[in-house]
């Protein structure tokens, strides 16, 4: 088993203890909770995202999908309703499960969506105004008004 020690982590920066946790916890998170349900996580565009979790067996009634301090969390508890079935063989799991996520900074669930034994999780990543980037314009020395353009930049291909 290995571990790590994000201890020269600590000393060294301010603000990053919660990417040393993620880190942490991602490491050690048991496998054998980790396999069920199984998902995929794709990049549906260039700040969109779609987490689909494979949850056959389960009705959208069944499943709960929440918000809730910067994680995403999926939980499904199946009403069996007092039904009585002799299985010979069962390989579809239906048993109640917890998944959870951690949602970057400015991400947010757009939607979620349960078609042909798939629950999708749509995802959008919004910055805010205020920390996209900005220009600044460069004041010429003994020149009284500096002003400055809040515009995002755009890059300008083929100048120098």
């Amino acid at each position: 088993m290995r571990t790590y020690d994000f201890t020269p982590l600590y000393r060294a920066t301010v603000g990053f203890d919660r990417i040393a946790d993620l880190l942490d916890r991602a490491l050690s998170a048991d496998a054998s909770t980790a396999a069920y349900p199984p998902y995929n996580i794709e990049k549906t565009g260039e700040d969109s995202y779609r987490i689909s979790l494979a949850v056959a067996g389960f009705s959208p009634d069944d499943l709960n999908v929440e918000v809730k301090e910067s994680a995403l969390l999926v939980t499904a508890r199946r009403n069996d309703e007092g039904e009585e079935r002799s299985f010979l063989h069962r390989g579809i799991a239906t048993r109640a499960f917890e998944r959870r996520f951690a949602l970057a900074d400015h991400v947010r669930v757009t939607g979620a969506t349960h078609e042909h034994g798939m629950l999708h999780i749509d995802l959008i990543r919004e910055m805010p105004e205020a920390l996209r980037p900005r220009r600044i314009e460069i004041g010429r020395a003994g020149a009284k008004d500096v002003q400055v353009d809040l515009a995002p930049t755009t890059p300008q291909i083929g100048k120098a």
